[in-house]
């Protein structure tokens, strides 16, 4: 299964449809069908909801704010240039050693994260990132001077089970659901914050 956040505005941006590209031609690559690919930004016009669906892309049908579940499938999370608190989200949502194990992630580099936030910062606003990093493997998208705003920061991250395993079990203990109440910078936009979350074309997962 994918799951893709984050697309952004395809049909005026060519770095967006650059991503979107990238998406179709791994799911082909990996024999992913495009129906067991739901996908999400609530940026999307009218006639990008209608040409994903053409695609034959599904929809989800509300903001889930990256909290969406793996289960017992491998899942790809395509999240190229998401907010922090949404890879933190989608993290927490999955926090067991079966689940994360199962998922891979292509986005924001984690390490480029842990170097350019303070680590008070980081383990108090994104606290599973945080968490995670040494359970974390984690390969860069090579650099390519044609596409430097489109996948830089990009890398691909799974969670092998041994290096989960060898993480302490207070890690696992706490698992609280984030808030972001001192966050200044939250960079996603949050279910209630999103009037055009529920739209008529999407379709149930």
């Amino acid at each position: 299964r994918c799951v893709g956040y984050g697309l952004g505005r395809f049909c005026s941006c060519p770095a967006a449809r650059r991503q979107l590209a990238l998406l179709l031609l791994l799911l082909d690559e990996l024999g992913v069908p495009p129906s067991r690919c739901l996908v999400f930004d609530p940026a999307f016009s009218e006639q990008e909801r209608a040409l994903l669906a053409e695609l034959g892309l599904r929809l989800l049908p509300e903001n889930e704010e990256g909290k969406h579940r793996a289960g017992e499938a491998a899942t790809l999370f395509y999240m190229i240039h998401c907010g922090k608190a949404l890879y933190n989200n989608l993290l927490w949502s999955n926090w067991a050693l079966g689940a994360l194990s199962k998922i891979v992630i292509i986005g924001n580099s984690f390490r480029g994260i842990e170097e350019r936030l303070l680590s008070r910062v980081l383990e108090r606003d994104y606290s599973y990132i945080a968490k995670v990093l040494k359970g974390t493997e984690e390969i860069a998208f090579p650099a390519h001077p044609q596409y430097t705003d489109t996948f830089n920061d990009t890398s691909i991250h799974w969670f092998p089970l041994q290096k989960l395993k060898e993480l302490s079990s207070e890690v696992w203990e706490f698992v609280e659901e984030p808030t972001y109440q001192e966050c200044d910078d939250l960079e996603i936009i949050r279910k209630e914050d999103n009037v055009n979350s529920q739209h008529p074309a999407a379709l149930e997962p």
